[in-house]
């Protein structure tokens, strides 16, 4: 089984990721050790965790590409009258 398997992860490793890569890399990182550490499944781990990683990232870019919300239009911006 391990000689199946161990091609088709390696190949996965060299495949250009592109820009739909964000946090995947870094979960499937963390899931693998994880995994490794849980019972053996590190394969598994990196997986869950590529997705995970992914979801992360994306939350965060959404985060930093919406303006702060209490920022405009709070009553301490108002002119003295």
């Amino acid at each position: 089984m391990r000689k199946l398997l161990y091609p088709i992860v390696m190949s996965l490793g060299v495949l250009p990721l592109g820009a739909h890569a964000h946090g995947c890399l870094k979960g499937a990182a963390v899931g693998g050790v994880v995994g490794h550490v849980a019972g053996h499944h590190a394969v598994a781990g990196a997986a869950v965790g590529c997705v995970v990683g992914h979801h992360r990232a994306k939350v965060k870019e959404r985060q930093t590409a919406q303006p702060q919300a209490g920022s405009a239009g709070s009553k301490g911006d108002a002119p003295a009258r």
